[in-house]
């Protein structure tokens, strides 16, 4: 089944934009009874991989029109083709590429129900960005990771909201961090900007909640993505990883995605504003 590949540059390549075939279909459904988002218009970003690629399975198993956007327009094109939805290459540090991911999410229905914000950089850009305290962080890797992980939902919830105004509502889940939350050494900037993704998570919510707009966040610990998976393949800093989590595990990017899934749906529908924590009772030790 082919996918649709856009890009922020306008470069497309022919694809089927329709929904999965019905044999396809038929799978999802019988393992998926529920179909809350039956031909929704879902947006995740960061969803070539880990708790990005986990939802767009989740959200297309039940009916969503996903589009997949990453910086990885391969790995995008990739889990498009397998759920049936389109791709979309995109650096969410730049808001014109959010602004065009927006447009290219809304051509021929004009909706954008929901977006999953979760586009960000980490452990797993060390090489890129130093991951460091405060007197040890560069200048430069304040400037990317901020832009990356904090301007980045900023910017796409800039784009989305006017669009989800216009239709009567729709539903925003940014994906900050335990570390937001609760203090952990050894990623200052990192840490700074996640924060800024729970105030802002907030505030929107305050401010877009009559318009029937819900925006909630999640915060994760350790889930076993490629973002942290140099840190837990080293027998050095493997146990490091979860020595704070009661449930003595990392988690998997699936149990992630479940609550994203849950607080976009309908389920959810007077939640508002919530900061979850989905961290194996770590951010309660």
């Amino acid at each position: 089944m082919a996918g649709h590949m856009g890009s922020a540059c306008g470069c497309a390549t022919a694809g089927n934009r329709a929904r999965p075939a019905p044999s396809q279909r038929q799978e999802q459904e019988q393992a998926s009874p529920m179909q809350r988002f039956q031909d929704k218009v879902i947006v995740v970003t960061g969803g070539a991989s880990g708790m990005g690629a986990a939802a767009c399975r989740l959200f297309a198993a039940e009916g969503g029109r996903v589009v997949v956007a990453d910086l990885d327009g391969d790995g995008a094109l990739k889990v498009a083709n397998e759920i049936g939805g389109r791709a979309f290459r995109i650096d969410v540090a730049k808001e014109a590429e959010l602004r065009d991911l927006v447009a290219f999410a809304t051509e021929g229905t004009g909706r954008l129900d929901v977006l999953f914000n979760n586009a960000a950089v980490g452990h797993s850009a060390t090489g890129r960005y130093r991951m460091a305290s405060i007197v040890d962080t560069p200048e430069d890797a304040w400037e990317g990771i901020v832009a990356i992980n904090m301007k980045g939902v900023a910017f796409g919830c800039k784009h989305a909201i006017p669009v989800m105004v216009a239709q009567g509502g729709g539903a925003i889940v940014n994906n900050a961090s335990i570390q937001a939350i609760k203090g952990i050494l050894g990623a200052d900037a990192y840490t700074c900007a996640k924060g800024g993704v729970v105030s802002l998570t907030r505030t929107l919510a305050v401010d877009w909640g009559a318009k029937n707009i819900r925006v909630n966040c999640i915060c994760p610990g350790p889930i076993a993505t490629p973002m942290i998976q140099a840190l837990l393949d080293d027998p050095a800093t493997a146990p490091g990883m979860y020595a704070d989590v009661p449930m003595a595990r990392v988690g998997q990017p699936e149990e992630v995605a479940r609550v994203a899934v849950f607080l976009a749906s309908d389920d959810a529908s007077y939640v508002n504003g919530a900061i979850v924590p989905v961290d194996g009772g770590m951010s309660v030790r």
